[in-house]
């Protein structure tokens, strides 16, 4: 057998393994999720009066009001 063909044979299945794996990390990517929320939930309820005033300003500026 050939190297190439062996490679081949081997990638096949790799791939077949990766597709067939059902397992993950659930609790890992929904901790990740939630604390992403809450950061931009924090961040919004910080930062928020003061991006809408400073949007309300550029839009003032621009339309000469």
């Amino acid at each position: 057998m050939t190297t190439l063909r062996r490679w081949r044979r081997s990638a096949a299945d790799w791939m077949r393994d990766l597709a067939n794996d059902e397992r993950g990390d659930v609790p890992g990517w929904v901790l990740v999720t939630l604390m992403t929320a809450g950061l931009v939930v924090v961040i919004w309820a910080v930062a928020g009066p003061a991006l809408s005033a400073l949007f309300e300003q550029a839009i003032q500026r621009v339309s000469g009001l």
